[in-house]
C-alpha cells in the first residue's frame, strides 16, 4: 500500500510540474475582446437583466476599471489595441467597410480613413512573436483585406479573421447573403461544424485548441468574439428564460440580447476553466474588455422591436463620443501582480494595454515609435494610484446614427465635445454629471476654451484627418 501511495504521490508531482510554468517564465497572455458590449451590460457594472456570473467572478479576481475608454467604433479600437497608437494617429477612425465611402448628402464629407492596418505599424502580436510567443487570433479581425490579414501582422494562427466586421449569422455554417446586401459572407476555418452549432461556442472551442497547441511556448491568444454584435441571435431556451425575467422599469429590455450575453459569459467561463484545468491560470494574464460602447439602435433585420441595449447611466451609445459610446468594461487579472476584487477609477485607454503587455513580455518597443499608451502595472499594484497623464482624446470625423462628426477630450473630471458641422462645443463635469445631462459651456467659457485649445493642439500633434465641407450639400449650412 505504501508503495502504491508513493507512486501516486510521485505521479501527482510529475503531473503538477508538467502543467506548471517555471517561476521565471514569460506569462501567457489572453485578451478576450467583446464586440459592442456596453459598459453596463455585465452584472459587475450594474446590468439589471443580463446575467454574467463568469465575468463577475473574473472581476472579483481582477482590477476592474470603471473609467476605461475605447474608440467610438470597432476597427479604430482594434488598431489602437494592437499598435498602442491612437486611432487618429494611425488614420483608422471608422470601421473598415465604412472607410470606403461615406454619406454624400450630409453637410460634411467624412475624413479619410485607412481600410487596411499598414505594415509600417508593428503590432503587439509581431513584438511578442519575435520574443518567442506563439500568437493566435481567434474571431474578428476587421483591419484589412487578405494582404493585411493577421498572418501578415505577426500572428502564427488566424481562425476566423477577415475584413468583414460581422457574421451573416451566428448559426453554422455562419454564411450566406441578404443581411449585408448581395455579398456572400462566411467565417473561415470553421467548416467542419454541424447544424445547431453556435458561433460563440465554436470560437471558444478553437481558442481552447490554441491553448493546448501552444505546448511549452508562452502564448498570446487574442480571442476577439463577434458577440454580442448584430445579428442579434441566441439560443431559444435562453431567450425564453430572459423573456420570463422581463419586468417594467429595467434599463435592459431585449431578451434575445440578454441571451447572447449569457452565451458569451458561458464561454468566458469555459476559457478560464480551461486555464485552471491545464495548470496555466497562475501564469496567464487575462484581460477582458469591449471594443466600444453598446449599440443602442434596433436590429430590425433580426426581427427586433426594442433597442439592443441601454448604456444607462451613461449617455448614448456606439459611434458617439458621449460616455456611452466610448466607455467600456475592462478588467485585468495578472496573478502575482494585480490585487483582487479591486476597483480603479483612473481613466485608462485601450492603447495602455499594448504598453502593459509589452512590458509584461519583456519587450522594448522601438525608440522611434510614438506610443499613446502607458503601462498600467502601477494601477494593478495600487488601484488608487494616478498615471502621468491628465487627458484622453477621441476623434470620430464621421457620421453614425448616434452622432455627427465630433472630437472630444476628457481632462480629469472635465469633458468637452466639439461638433465639426457647426463648431458647437459642449462641456460636462463627469464627477457631478456622469450622464452628461448639463452642458456647462456657457457657464464655464474659460474652461471650455482651455480644453478646446488642448483638443486642437492634440489633433495637430497626431495629424488627425478632418472632414471637409460638402460642396454639393443642398441643406442649410
Amino acid at each position: 500500500m505504501k508503495t502504491i501511495l508513493r507512486s501516486l504521490l510521485a505521479l501527482c508531482i510529475l503531473t503538477a510540474s508538467a502543467f506548471s510554468a517555471p517561476a521565471n517564465a514569460k506569462p501567457n497572455i489572453l485578451i478576450i475582446l467583446a464586440d459592442d458590449m456596453g459598459w453596463a451590460d455585465a452584472g459587475c457594472y450594474g446590468a439589471d437583466l443580463h446575467e454574467t456570473p463568469n465575468i463577475d467572478r473574473l472581476a472579483g479576481e481582477s482590477v476592474r476599471f470603471t473609467d476605461a475608454y475605447a474608440m467610438p467604433v470597432c476597427s479604430p479600437t482594434r488598431g489602437s489595441l494592437l499598435t498602442g497608437r491612437h486611432a487618429a494617429r494611425i488614420h483608422i477612425t471608422i470601421w473598415a467597410e465604412g472607410s470606403q465611402e461615406g454619406p454624400k448628402g450630409r453637410k460634411l464629407l467624412q475624413a479619410d480613413s485607412l481600410h487596411d492596418l499598414p505594415h509600417t505599424e508593428t503590432t503587439l502580436a509581431k513584438h511578442l512573436h519575435d520574443a518567442g510567443y506563439f500568437t493566435a487570433l481567434v474571431g474578428k479581425w476587421h483591419l484589412g483585406d487578405a494582404g493585411f490579414f493577421p498572418e501578415t501582422h505577426g500572428f502564427d494562427v488566424n481562425i476566423g479573421g477577415t475584413h468583414w466586421g460581422a457574421p451573416q449569422t451566428y448559426w453554422w455554417p455562419y454564411s450566406g447573403t441578404g443581411r449585408y446586401g448581395k455579398e456572400f459572407r462566411y467565417v473561415p476555418h470553421l467548416e467542419f461544424g454541424k447544424p445547431g452549432e453556435y458561433l460563440t461556442d465554436r470560437l471558444t472551442d478553437e481558442a481552447l485548441r490554441v491553448i493546448d497547441h501552444a505546448g511549452e511556448r508562452p502564448f498570446f491568444l487574442y480571442l476577439a468574439h463577434h458577440a454580442p454584435h448584430t445579428p442579434i441571435e441566441a439560443k431559444a431556451e435562453d431567450v425564453k428564460y430572459f423573456e420570463s425575467k422581463l419586468r417594467p422599469g429595467t434599463n435592459h429590455r431585449n431578451a434575445v440580447y440578454a441571451a447572447m450575453i449569457r452565451s458569451f459569459d458561458d464561454n468566458v467561463g469555459r476559457v478560464l476553466s480551461h486555464l485552471r484545468v491545464r495548470g496555466l491560470e497562475q501564469n496567464t494574464i487575462v484581460i477582458f474588455l469591449s471594443d466600444n460602447g453598446g449599440y443602442t439602435g434596433t436590429d430590425k433585420q433580426s426581427g427586433q422591436t426594442v433597442p439592443v441595449t441601454n448604456n444607462a447611466p451613461l449617455r448614448s451609445g456606439k459611434g458617439s463620443c458621449y460616455e456611452g459610446g466610448t466607455r467600456v468594461p475592462l478588467m485585468i487579472r495578472w496573478p502575482g501582480v494585480s490585487v483582487k476584487a479591486a476597483e480603479c477609477r483612473e481613466p485608462v485607454t485601450v492603447m495602455d494595454i499594448f504598453s502593459t503587455l509589452l512590458a509584461a513580455g519583456g519587450v522594448q518597443p522601438p525608440a522611434d515609435v510614438k506610443l499613446d499608451g502607458l503601462d498600467l502595472k502601477p494601477l494593478l499594484v495600487n488601484p488608487s494610484a494616478k498615471l502621468e497623464r491628465d487627458a484622453v482624446f477621441f476623434h470620430y470625423p464621421h457620421y453614425y446614427e448616434t452622432t455627427t462628426p465630433v472630437g472630444a477630450i476628457r481632462a480629469r473630471d472635465w469633458k468637452l465635445l466639439e461638433y465639426f458641422e457647426d463648431n458647437r462645443v459642449e462641456l460636462y463635469n463627469l464627477k457631478d454629471d456622469p450622464s452628461e445631462k448639463t452642458d456647462l459651456a456657457k457657464q464655464q467659457p474659460d474652461k471650455a476654451a482651455e480644453l478646446l485649445a488642448r483638443l486642437h493642439a492634440w489633433r495637430g500633434e497626431v495629424g488627425a484627418a478632418m472632414p471637409t465641407v460638402n460642396p454639393n450639400f443642398k441643406g442649410k449650412r
